[in-house]
């Protein structure tokens, strides 16, 4: 059945309240302020001698307003370390309405450093978790399990908001002690499903479990993703590759499983599709660094994509600011539709035109779920694309080409096509002809009774036609290549006054209720 939008829940509440955010242009070091040690026993005289008791360092301190985005505070790890458990716990004193209370992210790297990108990563969870723990065999969601090697670790402490009063912080590491237990075995998904050959394939490419701030267990996601009707999803949690060894049982022949990131940085937030299972992406940097190009290249090393989701979220961190020049697509439907989706894909579609004008690639569209935790849908929306295989490199090449529709559900169905002059284009293909000759555009749609389909060029709107109440609606249109540079559609729900909407209009509500479907282009060109 097609969704209900006013049924939808409104996933930005938990992006407002649970939320992982990072980033550095300068790097803080805080010196531990006490330190305590509990006694350790002696050699025993009837046999080996006992692991050492458990021994606690505590680190305290206090951040003013303005301090670095990162602060690392050192830890020195001494050997026989079994396991290393770390809590921390923040003030949080009242503030004057309107003025940001302290907020406060942690994370951890091991003794190979803190350089960006480095090999030392061992974890992150931002402000979702007040405690972890790593072992050789084992480690909480979010962290990396893997030999406690002695040396100098660190804490590292993300203070994305500070109230006027400072943040005061302490954080008590405890080191136990023993042999290692067996080294984790990651178990990563495999690289292709049973698919359809050459078919269009519906996948999910922003999705969050217990490994960030999510409250899904990443077998609780498969199963939704398998019950939405999806045949792909992409593995996105926050600044962590901690989930990707954990998936390799709960994908199958029916559901590809990708592995992936959601870079969450103090300037906006990215998806790394795609990553090398167990690859992290750093990121600790802002805008003005001029790191991002650095990650992005290092995704596109893997295959994977580069995508910017959810761009005008209003939240702290999130809107965003690097610009599309690295970028390989752009996230313009994040979850329940909403007025920045709508900000979204006007960028995008002026973007579309921009590339046109110089001659350059354009960026194609996606949607994704951002789906969290009950009740937000897994799927709603998600991306429709055409793919010669139901692989890891097939989904990734479809979406880089642009040959991808989104849908709120798997009940939306669309077909989508221009034809002229003896030929025919489809999503993100280009269509070739002489300048004056006709050019059919053709629209089918299912699965949005009473909605509204909208044909746009980049005029912007230039037909608009309601759809059947009780089954499938194909419209045609007919433009020319020297009228229209391209042509993508648009379906939309009702008004919330049960309203078609009129795109072509001026007023103080928003003209069209929330999408239904949205396409990607088919380009038009004149010969030569």
């Amino acid at each position: 059945m097609p969704t209900d939008p006013s049924a939808r829940p409104d996933r930005r509440a938990l992006l407002r309240t649970g939320l992982a955010t990072g980033a550095a242009t300068a790097v803080g070091l805080a010196a531990p302020a006490t330190a305590s040690a509990a006694p350790t026993t002696g050699p025993s005289a009837s046999g080996p001698d006992p692991a050492p008791a458990d021994r606690t360092v505590t680190l305290t301190g206090r951040l003013p307003t303005g301090a670095p985005d990162f602060v690392h505070l050192p830890v020195d790890v001494p050997p026989g370390v079994r396991e290393i458990a770390v809590s921390y716990r923040y003030d949080r004193p009242a503030v004057p309405a309107g003025t940001p209370g302290n907020s406060c992210d942690i994370g951890l790297f091991d003794q190979r450093g803190t350089d960006p990108g480095g090999r030392g990563f061992r974890g992150w969870s931002g402000g979702f978790r007040d405690s972890f723990s790593i072992s050789a065999t084992a480690a909480t969601p979010g962290y990396l399990p893997g030999p406690i090697d002695p040396g100098t670790w660190h804490v590292v402490l993300g203070p994305y908001q500070v109230a006027p009063q400072g943040l005061a912080y302490t954080v008590e590491v405890t080191f136990r002690f023993g042999r290692p237990g067996p080294a984790f075995t990651p178990h990563y998904p495999a690289e292709r499903a049973r698919g359809r050959g050459r078919a269009w394939y519906r996948g999910d490419c922003h999705l969050h479990t217990v490994h960030s701030d999510g409250r899904r267990r990443p077998e609780e996601v498969a199963a939704g993703a398998r019950a939405a009707g999806l045949d792909f999803i992409v593995s996105t949690d926050h600044n962590t590759s901690s989930a990707h060894g954990v998936w390799g049982p709960l994908a199958g022949d029916d559901l590809l499983i990708v592995t992936g990131e959601e870079v969450t940085t103090r300037n906006g937030h990215w998806l790394a599709l795609g990553l090398e299972p167990g690859r992290f992406v750093d990121w600790r940097y802002r805008s003005r660094d001029d790191l991002f190009p650095r990650f992005a290249r290092q995704v596109r090393r893997d295959g994977g994509l580069v995508v910017p989701a959810h761009p005008y979220c209003p939240y702290v961190a999130c809107q965003w600011k690097f610009g599309y020049r690295d970028a390989d697509a752009v996230e313009v439907w994040n979850g329940p539709w909403t007025y920045d989706d709508e900000s979204a894909v006007d960028t995008w579609d002026a973007g579309l035109a921009a590339a046109l004008r110089e001659g350059r690639g354009w960026l194609p569209a996606l949607g994704n779920s951002d789906a969290h935790s009950e009740p937000q849908p897994i799927g709603s929306p998600h991306n429709v694309v055409l793919a010669d295989d139901l692989s890891r490199a097939a989904v990734l090449d479809g979406l880089r080409a642009g040959r991808s529709w989104i849908a709120e559900s798997a009940a939306v169905q669309l077909e989508f096509t221009a034809t002229g002059h003896g030929r025919q284009a489809g999503i993100g293909e280009r269509l070739t002809v002489p300048a004056d000759a006709p050019v059919d555009v053709r629209l089918t749609v299912s699965g949005v009774p009473g909605g509204t389909a909208r044909l746009l060029t980049d005029e912007g709107q230039l037909h608009q036609e309601p759809l059947s109440p009780t089954g499938p609606t194909t419209l045609t249109w007919r433009t020319t290549a020297s009228l229209a540079g391209y042509v993508r559609a648009e379906v939309r729900h009702p008004r919330p006054d049960g309203t078609p909407g009129q795109g072509t209009t001026m007023g103080p509500a928003l003209p069209w209720g929330p999408m239904a479907a949205l396409t990607n282009p088919i380009l038009l060109a004149t010969t030569p």
